[in-house]
């Protein structure tokens, strides 16, 4: 009987795999270092995200986690249809595991990126998909759901590590109250928190899921935040 191998980290061939694809980004040489991106780019990913989503699960029992291209692993291909920069292909892995009833992105989670020299790991909602935006900003200019979310996001950004992101407009939206506490969360398209650093030494063992989950956790409250009062 095998033991499961489980995931034991990134390795240095995997920094190396998207140094190299900086380099060489092209479909010819991709199809000559794919066998090294299976290995050692998709292989740990796939590990990655069926243990984390077994370390969410009690905090987000719906948690979705799924080790597959175009589910919770983002594909390498780039979509250049509407790009000026036509190379094919992504430099980074990104790793996306969420909670919600919408496809994907419509939906709040937890975001992993490693490239071959950062990291960046983040939670909330990216882009609020249409049918979101109302209820967001209905939730942010409410009396007591909108202090919970300022309660929230002042206490993580205590800790300078975390940012906040997904302010987009320049004014507060028609029918909302420019003087309202939250104006400057009505600007927003999509409300989310990022720590952005150097590749951690954690990468290469299964410490990483410690060290991701454990930023996970931090950001959590504005998940959940999101997930009640925003995507149900």
């Amino acid at each position: 009987m095998t033991d499961k191998i489980g995931f034991k980290g990134f390795s240095n061939k995997t920094l190396k795999f998207f140094k190299d694809l900086e380099e060489n980004n092209t479909r010819q040489w991709f199809e000559e270092n794919r066998v090294i991106f299976e290995k050692n780019v998709m292989e740990p990913a796939q590990e990655f995200v069926m243990e984390m989503g077994e370390r969410l699960k009690p905090l987000c029992p719906k948690i979705v986690a799924i080790p597959k291209t175009d589910k919770s692993i983002f594909r390498i291909y780039r979509d250049v249809r509407f790009s000026k920069d036509k190379t094919p292909y992504k430099t980074h892995l990104g790793i996306f595991l969420w909670e919600g009833p919408r496809k994907k992105l419509g939906n709040p989670g937890f975001y992993l990126q490693l490239d071959k020299s950062q990291i960046l790991i983040a939670g909330g909602i990216y882009q609020l998909p249409n049918e979101l935006v109302k209820p967001y900003r209905d939730a942010v200019s409410d009396s007591k759901r909108g202090t919970e979310v300022a309660k929230i996001l002042k206490k993580i950004t205590k800790n300078s590590s975390y940012k906040l992101g997904g302010s987009h407009y320049k004014r507060v939206p028609r029918g909302y109250d420019p003087d309202s506490p939250n104006a400057e969360l009505l600007l927003h398209n999509g409300l989310y928190l990022y720590y952005e650093g150097a590749v951690p030494k954690e990468v290469y063992s299964s410490d990483f899921l410690d060290y991701a989950l454990g930023v996970f956790k931090d950001i959590m409250p504005l998940h959940i935040w999101i997930r009640d009062n925003v995507s149900n």
